[in-house]
């Protein structure tokens, strides 16, 4: 098996691979969001807080519409 020629933190990350204390880029409908994930609540959700205004969301209020064309998810 080859390994990719990008560098780890470039990859796309996954929900599944989400942890708690790592930054996340989430991209969608053309919004950039930063976020740090405070607890995992569920498989699907998470309690995530932004890196920019220190406000708490949850992570299902960033996709509660879907997901758009430029939907990009990645760790920092």
């Amino acid at each position: 098996m080859k390994h990719p020629t990008k560098p780890y933190n470039d990859l796309q990350a996954s929900f599944n691979t989400i942890r708690v204390g790592y930054r996340y880029r989430l991209v969608n409908y053309g919004e950039t969001s930063v976020f740090e994930v405070l607890e995992i609540i569920s498989n699907d959700d998470c309690r995530v807080r932004s890196v920019d205004t220190l406000e708490e969301y949850r992570l299902s209020d960033l996709i509660k519409y879907g997901k758009g064309d430029d939907f990009a998810f990645s760790e920092e």
